[in-house]
């Protein structure tokens, strides 16, 4: 059974957003929902995650799992409230524990964070599979960009994470701590190994002036085109082309903000004796 697929693309971030579900009235999956943050402000809304209710509603789905392709450095994961309104299983990757250390230390994150991937209800481990209603899925570890993505695959399409950008884009960055562009070559290459007329979806969208906004093409299409990793390009030639191109770019405006919650599901960081939840800001550190 090939999955329905409904795409939901925040402009602020450029991140997608997706339900997959198998029918109207059945089960579905929302993978990389986006908590809306003002960095001016640091204040939340959950606009976004409300669109995701209302279809979720609308189609009259049941929700079995609430999907991270990875720990995002560029906007705040939903998932904790959407698992509040919705219900479902949280799901990131095993390796996720690789993650929430490095952040822990950077953050000087206290005993009270244990980096064990404990504030996720499952971590997939790679080639597992399991159920969405009457589809079948499978998690496809892809690290590069960090240690601990995963790919999921339901019948025809593979939502990529930061993997893959669009042709035009090219490839994700792999410099955020625990990054390597040698793995994120590797794992490229592992998705371009599927049939060609295999759908993959991408996780962001960053369009030029000359183009609106895309995120789906083919295995032939991104074996063809994309400017970074088409057929022909070496590991080691693109291994030195990412290097370069990553030293040459700026951090996300919402890394720091992003990555304290994203370690966390979604949930805030505990409230301090005000009852007011506080980020920190390293300095001098990333």
């Amino acid at each position: 059974m090939q999955p329905n697929i409904e795409a939901f693309l925040d402009p602020a971030t450029g991140t997608l957003s997706y339900i997959v579900f198998d029918e109207s009235g059945g089960t579905c999956a929302i993978i990389d929902p986006v908590l809306d943050y003002d960095h001016r402000s640091g204040r939340t809304s959950t606009l976004s995650a409300d669109n995701l209710i209302t279809f979720v509603e609308n189609q009259q789905l049941t929700v079995e799992w609430i999907l991270e392709t990875h720990v995002h450095a560029d906007h705040l994961t939903s998932a904790h409230y959407l698992k509040s309104q919705l219900g479902g299983k949280t799901g990131i990757g095993r390796e996720v524990p690789k993650v929430q250390r490095i952040f822990k230390e950077i953050f000087n994150l206290g005993p009270e964070f244990l980096p064990d991937g404990s504030h996720f209800d499952h971590l997939l481990a790679d080639d597992e599979t399991f159920e969405i209603g009457k589809l079948s899925a499978k998690a496809i570890s892809t690290p590069g960009h960090t240690p601990a993505d995963l790919s999921y695959q339901f019948g025809d399409a593979i939502f990529v994470g930061d993997t893959l950008f669009m042709p035009d884009l090219g490839t994700a960055r792999a410099d955020f701590p625990g990054g390597d562009a040698r793995q994120l070559f590797r794992s490229i290459r592992k998705l371009l190994e599927q049939p060609p007329e295999t759908r993959l979806f991408m996780c962001h969208d960053y369009p030029p002036p000359t183009r609106q906004a895309r995120w789906e093409t083919t295995v032939a299409e991104q074996r063809a085109r994309n400017i970074h990793v088409h057929d022909g390009i070496s590991e080691d030639s693109f291994v030195a082309m990412r290097e370069a191109r990553d030293a040459t770019l700026d951090m996300p405006t919402l890394l720091l903000p992003s990555v304290q919650v994203n370690v966390r599901a979604g949930e805030m960081p505990l409230p301090e004796e005000n009852g007011v939840s506080y980020l920190k800001i390293p300095l001098n550190v990333i």
